[in-house]
């Protein structure tokens, strides 16, 4: 075999290689790194511009490459976990891996800077949500009553909302909000569902796990909390329905209360023009004996 055939192998061997750049994309995070000595760059602007430069020449050798969000401190307490050096490269190499693995990370695919950027915080706020929620359910404990993990039972409950919601809806794209005034911090979770040619119902395993877990936290603790759903179909008008939580269940908000809350402005709490071609309604029958907010079931006292 020759030298050239080699070469071409080794070419074609690294397009199936998946790699993994972690980007400082914040400029106080960046500056954090530059207090080691072998981080090298010292203008975040021009950082980003080579970072961008070395993206699109890894997409045009046909390499596939997932950018992961790189945190300082998270980057810190990893190398005290592990004993390595933090002022080396190598040390920052093994920290990106480990991202890949467990962080905030988007595929490349040809997108600017300027839009993979909000993508990636969107992402880190969507794993950090879904973390802390799940934090707070194992912390909830069992009933003291009949001894059943709360945590795990809201979740199982959460669940079987989420599908009585979905199976409810009318046919074409669904996006649901759900959001949790909990303390010391307020949660929020989307999700998005379509149909197959079947009829059946699209959704990212993930995204349900996340928005379930949210919606699971305000069954568990009683917070005040909502759903909010909004169906698109072609050739009818959107729809949006909503729901208020209340006990283990979710209670229909009216016509009147879906449009006062689509339209105000959550910050300021002024009102803002209602969009044209939406419906707002109340939503229809969960088809659930007490998912209308009457009162629990399970017996928890807490």
């Amino acid at each position: 075999m020759t030298h050239t055939s080699h070469q071409s192998m080794r070419r074609v061997l690294r397009r199936e290689i998946a790699g993994t750049i972690g980007l400082l994309a914040d400029a106080h995070d960046f500056t954090a790194m530059r207090r080691y000595r072998s981080f090298t760059f010292d203008d975040h602007t021009t950082y980003l511009h080579q970072m961008e430069a070395l993206l699109r020449t890894l997409a045009a050798q046909g390499n596939h490459t997932t950018v992961a969000l790189f945190d300082p401190e998270e980057y810190a307490e990893f190398c005290a976990d592990t004993g390595l050096e933090p002022d080396t490269p190598t040390s920052r190499t093994r920290f990106t891996a480990e991202l890949a693995a467990t962080g905030a990370a988007v595929p490349y695919e040809g997108q600017p800077l300027a839009e993979l950027v909000p993508d990636l915080i969107d992402e880190a706020v969507r794993l950090a949500t879904w973390e802390y929620a799940t934090t707070l359910l194992a912390r909830i404990g069992e009933c003291a009553s009949c001894g059943e993990d709360i945590g795990r039972a809201a979740f199982s409950r959460a669940m079987h909302l989420l599908k009585r919601v979905l199976d409810t809806a009318g046919p074409g794209e669904r996006h649901l909000v759900c959001s949790v005034s909990a303390q010391p911090q307020a949660l929020a979770a989307a999700l998005r569902a379509d149909e197959d040619d079947e009829g059946a119902t699209r959704l990212d395993e993930s995204e349900a796990l996340e928005f379930a877990t949210v919606l699971a936290v305000g069954l568990a603790t009683r917070c005040p909390g909502g759903l909010v759903m909004r169906t698109t179909a072609p050739d009818t008008t959107d729809r949006v329905y909503g729901w208020r939580l209340r006990g283990d269940g979710l209670e229909p908000l009216t016509a009147g209360e879906v449009f006062d809350a689509y339209c105000t402005d959550m910050e300021s709490g002024d009102l803002v023009s209602p969009e044209s071609g939406v419906d707002y309604s109340t939503p229809p029958d969960l088809g659930d004996d007490h998912g209308g907010g009457g009162p629990a079931t399970d017996g928890h006292t807490h």
